[in-house]
Order: structure tokens, then C-alpha cells, then sequence
């Protein structure tokens, strides 16, 4: 981190310097964009949005240019790319309904130098699509409840303190393991979730490839992965040719088994896995952490809740004997 702060200083006084040679000059005319302002040349408002995020407010930045430019949406500068926010419930309506028409996707920089694209983007959106839908998913609700339990009686049962973030982030990984490779091995999740620990922060930080900074970690920890998947995916297609593997008792085997997508190789196969997980790890553990914490200060949200599940587990229970 120390590393990483001087590169970051060392940015600062070069952009200030640079900031002489902008001290006369007059962009054009905003036009139609939003309120808001790009900060510093080049920086942008980087080392603030950084500062309120290491102050466990990152917050903050968001509700102050709510309050002082717009409740709805804002422009501002970050990690060298100009950026738009659209706030609230309105905001969102407008982004998941507006993919591919009003909105594209795009992703920072940093993201091609830590998992680099390729040429079946697109079969790989369909595949995503086809796979994780709520009906798909469905058939892993036994595996889940299984994996669930192990890990209360595991982590949780006995314990006076629990730190509860970084058990339910241990948990998601696990469970994704599994979901993805039949692999609930814990001492093999934690052989990967280090390295996969460190790719979300090299995403979104300052693209700077230099050694100690959060994108050169990255970087290395991806290639570690990618290394260690692709293994996975090439045994998983012997064992699949030798009918020592079901063709749907996973992610990957499904994966490995689409028409459109045996043409992939190994590599991407394990590319797409690795981008999944970063997608859904820290929204799912930080979701879940969210809901233990307001379980925990709402005593009686959490009866209601406990009721309501004795209440399913007691029809599910008449049903089963019926």
C-alpha cells in the first residue's frame, strides 16, 4: 500500500505541474451533460472518491454531489474516464431497462489487462444469459441449503464473535466453488479466493502497471487463476469424453457441453468463470452481510423471519410425508 500511495502522490504533483499548462485554457461548452465537474486534469475527482472509501464512507462522495448538483444524475471524473451517475430508483429502472438501446456496456481499461477479451464476447453473453436464469438456478437450491448448513455448523455454531464479513465472503466462494466445479474442498477455495481477493481493487483503481500498485497484483493474480481454472476446465473435458463427469451436475459442465460454445478454448472458458465470480462475489457477500447486520439490530424482523421459515419447513415437511 505504501507503494501505492507514492505512485499516487507522485501522480498528484505531476498533474499539478501539468495543471500550469491548463491554468489558460478553455474546454468547450459542456452542452447537454449533466451537472457536475470533472475535478483536477487527468485525476478527475479520483483521490477523493479513494479518501471517502478508505474512511468507510464511500458514501459520501455520492450523497455530497446529490445535495449539490442533482438528486437524479451527475457527471464527475474518475481513475482517468470521465463518468455519469444516475441516482436512485430511477436511475436504476433506467440503466436495467435501457441495456443495448439508450445504454451500453463498458468497462474501465484496467479490465482488459487483467482478463484480456476476446472473440466470443457474444457467445458468451448468450451462454450467461441461458444459464443463470432464476429457473436454471433452480436446481441448485439443494446444494446451496447443503453447503449452507455445513458452513453455520462450521464457522458460525459455538463461536461468542464472529467476523461476519469476511465469513459470509469465504461463503459465497465456496458456494460458488461448488456451483461451478463440485468442488466444496475448503482449503482449496482459500488457495483461490486470496489471488480472486485482489482483482476487484487492481478493476477499479488507478491504471497504473507498475509493481506494488493494485493493478500489477491484479494482473498477477489473474494469471494465477487462469492458470489454475484452465487445469480444471481441461480435466473436466476428459473426464466428460470418459463418462466419468455428468453433463449437468455443474456450471462448467454445462458450459463444456453447449454447442456454441465447444469451440472455445480452455483459456476463455476459464476467463468467463473468472469474470462471473468477480461479478458476483462482493454484490452477493456484501448483500448478505447487509442482511445479517439488520437481522441482528431488528429483533423483531428477525422473529418474523424465523417464523415464516418454520412456517415453509412445516408444509414442506407435509407435503414430503403426504
Amino acid at each position: 500500500m505504501d507503494i501505492f500511495y507514492g505512485s499516487l502522490l507522485s501522480l498528484l504533483v505531476i498533474v499539478i505541474s501539468c495543471s500550469l499548462c491548463f491554468a489558460f485554457f478553455k474546454p468547450a461548452a459542456d452542452g447537454k451533460l449533466p451537472p457536475g465537474r470533472r475535478g483536477w486534469p487527468v485525476i478527475g475527482e479520483t483521490i477523493e472518491f479513494v479518501t471517502t472509501g478508505l474512511k468507510g464512507h464511500p458514501e459520501k462522495f455520492i450523497l455530497d454531489r446529490m445535495t449539490k448538483f442533482s438528486h437524479h444524475v451527475f457527471r464527475t471524473s474518475l481513475i482517468l474516464q470521465d463518468v455519469v451517475v444516475f441516482c436512485g430508483q430511477e436511475g436504476n429502472k433506467f440503466l436495467f431497462t435501457n441495456e443495448n438501446k439508450l445504454v451500453l456496456q463498458w468497462l474501465p481499461p484496467s479490465v482488459g489487462k487483467i482478463l484480456p477479451f476476446s472473440d466470443h464476447n457474444r457467445t458468451k453473453a448468450k451462454m450467461v444469459r441461458k444459464y443463470f436464469k432464476p429457473e436454471a438456478l433452480r436446481q441448485y437450491v439443494p446444494v446451496m441449503d447443503k453447503v449452507t448448513q455445513k458452513h453455520f455448523q462450521t464457522e458460525w455454531e459455538g463461536n461468542d464473535q464472529i467476523m461476519t464479513q469476511k465469513l459470509i465472503k469465504n461463503f459465497t466462494f465456496l458456494l460458488a466453488c461448488k456451483i461451478f466445479f463440485s468442488i466444496d474442498d475448503p482449503e482449496w477455495a482459500k488457495t483461490l479466493s486470496g489471488p480472486f481477493e485482489k482483482l476487484a481493487p487492481g478493476i477499479f483503481s488507478i491504471p497504473i502497471n507498475l509493481p506494488g500498485t493494485p493493478l500489477r497484483k491484479a494482473i498477477n493474480a489473474a494469471t494465477f487463476l487462469r492458470k489454475e481454472l484452465t487445469a480444471i476446465v481441461k480435466r473436466r473435458k476428459i473426464d466428460l469424453a470418459d463418462g466419468k463427469a455428468s453433463p449437468i451436475q455443474d456450471i462448467l459442465s454445462l458450459f463444456l457441453c453447449d454447442e456454441e460454445a465447444k469451440s472455445m478454448p480452455e483459456i476463455e472458458v476459464a476467463d468467463l468463470i473468472v469474470g462471473l465470480l468477480i461479478g458476483g462475489q462482493d454484490s452477493s457477500s456484501s448483500t448478505c452481510a447487509v442482511i445479517v447486520e439488520y437481522l441482528a439490530e431488528l429483533p423483531e424482523i428477525y422473529e418474523g423471519v424465523y417464523k415464516g421459515i418454520n412456517i415453509k419447513l412445516n408444509i414442506l415437511l407435509l407435503i414430503s410425508t403426504n
